[in-house]
Formats: structure tokens, sequence, C-alpha cells
């Protein structure tokens, strides 16, 4: 029952994502894409830190922990954002999708080798659908996937920091609430983020006050439920049921954004979509290990239910 909440707390968060998708392509529109993702970040940990406060959980990390909240702010926030806020502006969304879709199946095979924790066969499959899925989504809907550039290699770093961040965040749980790192990872990160937009965009500070209001909207709405309550709930359920089994339900994102596209864009869903979405569905499924864990409660049903049987006999 725990993880099966877990399961619906991280649907809700992909579906939170992919709503978020839109506003953060209008928002790098307004202005240079690091400085803005910088202010975004910084809306997003003072947020984690005001709830964390009425919450009653802030407290002043240990000497190891802060280690782990410098490398989380580093891997998760800086890298992660600055390579994917620079990478989608010289890449095609159809190369950045199929490099994005990656994440769970990498998120395997470094938990596998840094943790120790090996997904089943079942959960392999899982993610090797999820893959599939993610690629054939994605192809139908942009016409197919266009030459390598540096963009590519620069989403690729950005979803390779991301993972390895999950790796940090786990190892973290065991003596934090992966809640409150989250804060100090985003306040860290944010800073790191300014002082390289300041670098990379100078003066794009001063567009700040010549945005109009709905950018105000759009950032406080992004920053504050998506990225903050979003990572936070996200970081949150990698404590509790691995980086592997949360990383597998990112490939929902997909899912939710051609939904999207569909009720909101009029964009036409074909059959290849479809059966894309099925797979995707399908992996989230034995990738989560859903499908094991419902087999496993009905074994155990029909193992009670025959112990009953034998005992009324006897």
């Amino acid at each position: 029952m725990k993880d099966l909440r877990i399961y619906i707390i991280l649907t809700i968060v992909m579906f939170v994502w992919g709503v978020n998708l839109p506003i953060v392509k209008y928002l790098t529109a307004q202005m240079g894409p690091v400085t803005m993702t910088a202010l975004r970040i910084l809306i997003a940990a003072t947020t984690v830190f005001i709830i964390l406060a009425i919450m009653g959980l802030i407290r002043k990390p240990s000497r190891k922990e802060w280690l782990y909240i410098g490398l989380g702010a580093v891997l998760n926030v800086a890298l992660h954002h600055y390579f994917i806020s620079v990478g989608l502006t010289m890449t095609s969304g159809t190369n950045a999708g199929l490099i994005l879709g990656t994440g769970p199946m990498l998120t395997a095979i470094f938990g596998s080798l840094i943790l120790r924790l090996f997904p089943t066969k079942l959960q392999w499959i899982g993610f090797l659908l999820g893959l599939s899925g993610v690629s054939l989504t994605v192809i139908a809907g942009n016409g197919g996937a266009s030459s390598v550039s540096l963009g590519d290699l620069f989403v690729f770093l950005a979803i390779f920091a991301q993972v390895l961040s999950f790796m940090v965040i786990t190892k973290a749980a065991k003596t934090m609430d992966p809640r409150l790192l989250t804060a100090y990872m985003f306040l860290f990160g944010s800073i790191l983020l300014f002082i390289t937009g300041f670098i990379q965009e100078p003066g794009e500070m001063a567009a700040f006050a010549t945005v109009p209001g709905v950018f105000w909207l759009a950032i406080l709405a992004s920053g504050m439920g998506a990225t903050a309550v979003g990572h936070m709930l996200y970081n949150f359920s990698i404590g509790i049921v691995g980086p592997s089994k949360s990383a597998i339900f990112i490939n929902l994102n997909t899912v939710f954004s051609l939904i999207g596209a569909a009720i909101l864009l009029n964009e036409k869903i074909t059959s290849i979509h479809l059966i894309g979405l099925v797979l995707i569905i399908g992996g989230v499924l034995l990738g989560s290990g859903a499908v094991e864990q419902m087999m496993k409660n009905r074994k155990k049903k029909k193992a009670i239910s025959t112990n009953a049987k034998v005992k009324v006999n006897i």
C-alpha cells in the first residue's frame, strides 16, 4: 500500500511536469535560459523552505550531509538545468525526447553499479518497453530524428548528471529527509546558475524589468508548483522506493504531453502514438514493480485460501 501511494504521487508529479513544459518554453523565449532558470530555481528553493518550516522539518545538516547537498546542487540543479536549457536551443525536440527517454534505463544501470540495487527481469523488460514507447511516440510526433548535434550532447549530459544525482539522493535519504535535501540543493544550485548566467548572459538580469506581467505569473506557477512541490515529492519518492522505480515514471511525461497537445492544441493522435503510449504504460507497470507486487499479492492470497481449506478439512 505504501508503494501504491508513492506511485500515485509520482503519476501526479509527471502530469504537473508535463503541463509545465509549455510554460518553461514560454519563459525561455522571454529571456536568457540560464538566468531565467536560476530565478525559477531560487523561487522553488524559497517555496520548499517555507513549506518545510511550516512542517517543522528544517535543521542544520551534518558534515557528511553537506557533501551530499553540494553534489546534489551541482548535478541535479546546476549541471542538469544548465545543459537542458542550453541543449534544447541547439537540437530538435525529437532528438531531445529520445535522449531523455534513456533516463530510466541509465538510472537502472547506475543503480546496479553504484548502489548495488539490481532490477528484476520484469523491471528490465519494463525499462526497454518504456524506451521503445518513448521512441515511437516522439518520432511519430516530430517526423523522425535529425542528425546528431552539440545540443544532443548537452541534453545527454543533462540526463547523465540527473541520473548521478539520483544516486546521491538515495544515499543521502538514509539520514536526511529528501525534501530538506531538495531545499538546500535548490538554494545552492540557483546561486551557481546565477553566477553562470552573469558570465554567459551578461546584462540579462535587466530583462526582468521589461518582461510582461504574464511572465511573472508563469514563473511563479512554474517555480512554486512544478519545480518546488514537484521535485520535493519526486526526491521524497526516490528515498522511499529507490531511483530505478521512480525514474521509470519519467516516461509518463511523454504520455501527458501528447494528451495535452491533443486537447489544447488539437494535434492529431495517430495509431503509432497509441502503440507508443501502450508500451510506455506497460513499461511503467513492469519497471515500477507494480506487476510483480500484484503477482505476489495474488500468490499470497491463494496460499492463505489453500491453508484455510486444509484446516477446515482437518
